[in-house]
């Protein structure tokens, strides 16, 4: 989308609370407001899982807008005639601050890290590893070798060429 489209939705947002931001966005008609949805839910989530923050603390701190890549494609005229068209696109960068500073979110519940569940899958493997399987000695069933005995024989051989 036109970076000039963009900014249109981006200085309705800017300095206001992420919550506030997103209730405003939700109902705005503009075709922008999409992708500004997903930018807003996106910062969010990084913010409480990556740094612990309340997401009621957070405000848009600055929005910039700036032209991306310019992808090129050609419109059929009259007379075996191209006209160019330039599909433009754009580049956002969101900066989220807190309003008060330092106000963190309680964990829920404290997570095992791959360490600790690593060692717990060891010692599964133990626990597994100290019972033996039953060894049976009946025609047809697995021996010790684990091959079958008398049962099975070779069908034919086949040869490589």
């Amino acid at each position: 989308m036109a970076p000039r489209k963009m900014r249109a939705v981006a200085d309705m947002i800017k300095g206001k609370n992420v919550v506030d931001a997103l209730n405003q966005l939700e109902n705005m008609v503009k075709r922008a407001a999409e992708p500004y949805i997903k930018l807003v839910r996106s910062a969010i989530a990084n913010a409480e899982n990556t740094y612990d923050m309340v997401a009621e603390n957070l405000y848009i701190k600055s929005l910039v807008v700036d032209e991306g890549v310019k992808l090129r494609r050609w419109l059929p005229r009259a007379q075996g005639r191209a006209t160019e068209l330039q599909k433009k696109t754009s580049k956002i960068t969101m900066i989220l601050d807190e309003r008060v500073a330092g106000m963190k979110r309680q964990k829920a519940a404290t997570r095992k890290t791959k360490k600790e569940e690593a060692h717990e899958h060891d010692d599964i493997k133990e626990i597994k590893a100290d019972k033996k399987p039953q060894i049976k000695t009946e025609i047809g069933a697995p021996s010790r070798t684990g091959k079958k005995e008398g049962v099975v024989k070779k069908m034919f051989n086949r040869k490589s060429v």
